[in-house]
């Protein structure tokens, strides 16, 4: 379902450059060579490719090396590399990170003359304005991601169910219908797959809670919101996916998105950058959908993104290729591209809402989400994902209450807010 990904001509490259090129324009040298890392993903690691040889094909004097990890092994990478000289010149980081790698000092701002503050305010989607420090972006996208619904259509055409869920209320019918079990009892087929160690943190922090009426925090980000009427309803519901309705379990097939892609599943929500994969897996016939709305009707979605950043080690004329390679990576064409090997939306509306995107079977879902998405503002982006994982397991695994369950996890976040708010 990924669409062949286009090469540009050098003529059409030239004018990728707009964002600061009178300050670029000649400063890099040439003989330069910069390194770029990323977290091994074989789609992005493609798109990537293509990028650099489209740079280089109007940079001749700059050659772009490429270096990817595995991704548990990413940060510790980057974290040992920079502080002794060595690693990338440009790195790939998760948002959720950001306040990491400026506390370590890994990552240096975007000089303002090259990448004026209003104009990034302007052109990206809001959801980037996360990555302002002290009056300077640290960072920019070249992608973001959103959620939707997967669905098994073989799955769907066997059970007779006609279209994707369009409510909650459908959601939990539809599973039920897709759920097989053996002589035993034992699931040999869920209806949706679950588990916070996923994306189903994004989706109950994000999506429920607001559909039931609450937000996950304040307004100013610095006080937990979630332990509310809206968000116990929003548990309650979570939960009994599995405790009541019997459609799921999280320890199925170990994976959720192994469990769909094995045709295991009949519904799975995951990222954008999903789209990839699946359309790797032979004989897995999906189809995509946006996010169930809630049970006033309204809609919500999540937002994530992964950044590019100039390195502390990056100085004099490699700081000017990186500057340079950073404009290129994060312009429309470059996006497009991206979108079209990864999957991933591009960051800027003028790329991402084009009429073809947004009408897409497959990407359509994901960029109407972002009319309706939010962006956590993480701290600590681990530890806030591990707490909602250890939330649902004592209600799962050690029979505590929804209600105590939910407390205990805000008033563990809270303490993570304190230590960096206060």
């Amino acid at each position: 379902m990924i669409k062949r990904r286009r090469m540009f001509s050098a003529s059409a490259m030239a004018g990728v450059m707009a964002l600061g090129s009178t300050l670029l324009a000649g400063a890099a040298r040439a003989d330069v060579e910069i390194e770029y890392w990323q977290y091994f993903f074989e789609a992005r690691v493609t798109a990537m490719d293509t990028l650099i040889e489209n740079f280089e094909a109007v940079n001749p004097g700059i050659t772009v090396k490429t270096n990817q990890f595995p991704y548990a092994d990413y940060r510790t990478k980057v974290a040992a590399a920079i502080p002794a000289g060595e690693g990338p010149d440009v790195v790939q980081l998760f948002y959720g990170w950001l306040n990491d790698y400026v506390d370590a000092e890994l990552i240096q701002p975007l000089p303002t003359d090259a990448f004026p503050i209003e104009t990034i305010d302007e052109e990206f989607f809001p959801m980037v304005q996360a990555m302002k420090r002290d009056g300077q972006y640290m960072a920019l996208p070249t992608a973001v991601r959103s959620l939707a619904l997967f669905y098994n259509e073989r799955l769907f055409d066997k059970a007779g169910i006609e279209n994707p869920p369009a409510n909650l209320d459908e959601l939990v019918e539809v599973a039920k219908k897709l759920t097989e079990r053996d002589g035993a009892g034992n699931l040999t087929q869920v209806g949706l797959t679950s588990g916070m160690t996923a994306q189903d943190h994004h989706w109950w922090r994000e999506v429920l809670v607001r559909q039931f009426g609450g937000q996950p925090y304040s307004d100013d980000l610095t006080t937990v919101a979630y332990d509310s009427e809206a968000g116990r309803k929003a548990l309650e519901w979570y939960v009994a996916l599995d405790q009541e309705h019997g459609v799921t379990d999280s320890t199925f097939m170990d994976e959720p998105q192994a469990a769909f892609k094995a045709g295991r599943a009949g519904m799975h929500i995951d990222g954008s950058f999903r789209i990839g994969a699946l359309d790797d897996t032979r004989g897995l016939k999906w189809g995509v959908a946006e996010l169930p709305a809630g049970p006033d009707g309204s809609r919500s979605n999540y937002s994530s993104y992964w950044v590019n950043a100039v390195t502390s080690k990056a100085t004099g004329e490699k700081h000017d290729a990186a500057l340079k390679f950073m404009a290129y990576i994060t312009s429309d064409e470059a996006m497009q591209i991206w979108l079209e090997t990864v999957g991933e939306l591009p960051a800027k509306p003028s790329a991402a809402l084009t009429d073809e995107n947004q009408n897409d079977p497959v990407y359509g879902p994901f960029v109407r989400g972002l009319g309706y998405a939010q962006s956590t503002v993480f701290v600590d982006e681990s530890g806030q994902r591990q707490l909602m994982t250890d939330m649902v397991s004592r209600i799962e695994l050690e029979g505590q209450s929804v209600e105590d369950s939910l407390s205990e996890a805000a008033q563990a976040e809270q303490a993570i807010l304190d230590g960096f708010y206060k």
